[in-house]
C-alpha cells in the first residue's frame, strides 16, 4: 500500500474516532468530587432498567456524536438507576433504597434519592449547578433537536435570567440549532 493510501486510511480513522466520542458516565459522588477541582455543571440521566424510552434516550440522543461531545466537554455526566440500590450522599444526607429486591426482574422499589429529586417519570434528566445544587429536571424522552437548547441554556446559565415559562418558550423559539440529527 502506498503512502497516500495509508495517509487517507489514517485520516478517516482519526475522523471516525473524533466523531464517535462516547459519554464518560460517572457516579454522582465522583462528579461532586470532581467539581471541587474543576467546576462544571452536572447532567444526570435518571433511568430504570425496564424503561424503553430510557434506552432510546441513551442510544439515539446520548449516542449522537454532537450531543455526546457537547456533554463530555461541558458537563460531568452521571447515570443513576432510579430503582437501583446505590447509596447516594447528598447535602450531608445518605439516600438508599431500603426496599430494593435484588431478585426482582423489571420494576423495583423507588430509590429515596429519586423521591428527593421529585422524579415522577422516566427517563428524567436532572441538571445540577457547579456547586451541586439541582437546577431543573426534564422528564421524558428528548431527541437531539429537543435537548440541544436545554444543554446550551444550562451550560451558559441563561436559565438564571428567566422570569417565567414564557421566557423559556421564547428562548427555544429563537434558538439556532447546530447539532446534526
Amino acid at each position: 500500500m502506498d503512502i497516500i493510501k495509508k495517509f487517507i486510511l489514517l485520516f478517516f480513522f482519526i475522523i471516525n474516532i473524533c466523531h464517535s466520542q462516547k459519554i464518560n458516565w460517572i457516579s454522582l459522588d465522583k462528579a461532586l468530587e470532581a467539581q471541587k477541582n474543576e467546576p462544571k455543571k452536572i447532567i444526570m440521566d435518571v433511568y430504570t432498567t425496564w424503561c424503553g424510552p430510557c434506552r432510546l434516550l441513551d442510544k439515539k440522543t446520548f449516542g449522537n456524536p454532537d450531543v455526546s461531545r457537547y456533554i463530555s466537554q461541558n458537563f460531568y455526566a452521571v447515570k443513576f438507576n432510579a430503582e437501583g440500590n446505590e447509596e447516594i450522599f447528598f447535602y450531608d444526607k445518605k439516600f438508599s433504597n431500603p426496599n430494593y429486591n435484588h431478585e426482582r426482574k423489571g420494576r423495583n422499589s423507588t430509590h429515596d434519592f429519586t423521591k428527593f429529586l421529585g422524579i415522577r417519570g422516566y427517563p428524567s434528566i436532572v441538571f445540577f449547578s457547579e456547586e451541586g445544587d439541582p437546577i431543573m429536571p426534564l422528564t421524558g424522552y428528548f431527541n437531539v433537536r429537543q435537548i440541544e437548547p436545554y444543554l446550551k441554556m444550562i451550560k451558559k446559565g441563561d436559565y438564571a435570567v428567566f422570569k417565567d415559562s414564557d421566557d423559556l418558550e421564547k428562548y427555544i423559539e429563537n434558538f439556532i440549532y447546530r447539532f446534526r440529527q
